[in-house]
């Protein structure tokens, strides 16, 4: 079963939908084209705990949009959506948050242990909620928790990619204080080498450094679903099934936000929607 016609979209909106509710408070220390993670500001969905050892993430976490789950053939997707942000030009992304762990070291220079592997794991739904059996759907992240250390320091990630081969990533900055919140992209980092290779697990980072402070950083998996570019500060937009792409929502998904942010915080952010169910 699926929502295949115009009219059983309006329907489920209608009679057989989920609301979400966006309300995010500020998180400062950003900068412009950074991307910043809400998993640990306040507000609704409630603060995100610090992840230690690598899981699986599912709709029951706390910092997760909670909806109801669906018994097969009846899935979900995601139908409308509104959203504001005090700050102008920003964009809000919905993702799936498939894995994650944190409780990485800024002062430790051996190889850390990551072991963010999605490659058979079945729980949580993680098979669907992961797209291609190759991977190509799935984003990584290094993500931190608390401030790690001014002194400069460079990463070296240690990766399984998803023909069974290992390598190294490109290199990225992890010092010269990386502040809490902050979410670095990694695919841009697989190598030339390794040109159309995904990556399917994160296995260790190494810092080539200390930063002089410990915080505390991780790794995160996840599936982007929804995209909502807001240009004006403080008006509110709303995004259709059309805009939206009308993306599948799996059972268990852990649906959490990402900003994109235009200046020094990410601002307040309100908003809602509806994942419709069919």
């Amino acid at each position: 079963m699926a929502i295949t016609t115009r009219d059983q979209l309006i329907d489920a909106m209608g009679n057989n939908a989920s609301r979400i509710v966006i309300d995010k408070a500020n998180i400062a220390n950003a900068a412009a084209g950074q991307y910043l993670s809400l998993w640990r500001a306040t507000g609704q969905p409630g603060q995100g705990a610090i992840p230690a050892n690598a899981g699986t993430c599912n709709n029951a976490l706390t910092g997760a949009m909670n909806f109801a789950q669906q018994t097969a053939p009846a899935t979900s997707y995601g139908a409308w959506a509104n959203a504001v942000c005090s700050n102008s030009a920003v964009t809000i992304e919905i993702h799936d948050r498939l894995m994650h762990m944190g409780g990485l070291s800024g002062i430790v220079t051996i190889a850390q242990t990551v072991s963010v592997n999605l490659n058979g794991v079945t729980a949580d739904n993680m098979v669907e909620r992961r797209g291609d059996s190759n991977f190509s759907d799935v984003q990584w992240w290094a993500e931190w928790y608390t401030d790690t250390g001014a002194t400069a320091s460079n990463a070296t990630v240690a990766v399984t990619y998803n023909d069974g081969t290992t390598g190294s990533l490109t290199t990225f900055a992890a010092g010269g204080t990386v502040r809490a919140g902050r979410m670095i992209p990694l695919n841009n980092l697989i190598p030339a080498a390794a040109a159309g290779k995904f990556i399917r697990s994160i296995d260790t980072v190494t810092l080539s450094a200390s930063t002089g402070t410990a915080g505390s950083f991780g790794f995160t998996a996840t599936r982007q679903r929804m995209t909502m570019p807001l240009l004006l500060a403080n008006k509110m937009e709303a995004f259709d099934w059309a805009q939206l792409g009308l993306p599948e929502i799996f059972n268990s998904s852990c649906l959490s936000l990402i900003e994109l942010c235009s200046t020094s915080s990410t601002g307040t952010v309100r908003g809602g929607g509806k994942i419709a169910h069919g």
